[in-house]
């Protein structure tokens, strides 16, 4: 799945999207859980605070 794929699922930015790589923002909550689905993990795996 690229950037721009999970780009259009969330309907953000590309912009968006690459200044929470960058750690310059960061999701709402409501997106963190849509992440979550989209990548089938953990809120807490993806937040880092589990391996």
């Amino acid at each position: 799945m690229t950037q721009k794929d999970v780009c259009k699922i969330l309907n953000v930015s590309l912009n968006g999207y690459a200044s929470w790589e960058q750690g310059r923002t960061e999701p709402d909550i409501k997106t963190i859980v849509k992440l979550c689905k989209i990548f089938d993990v953990s809120a807490d795996y993806l937040l880092g605070l589990e391996d």
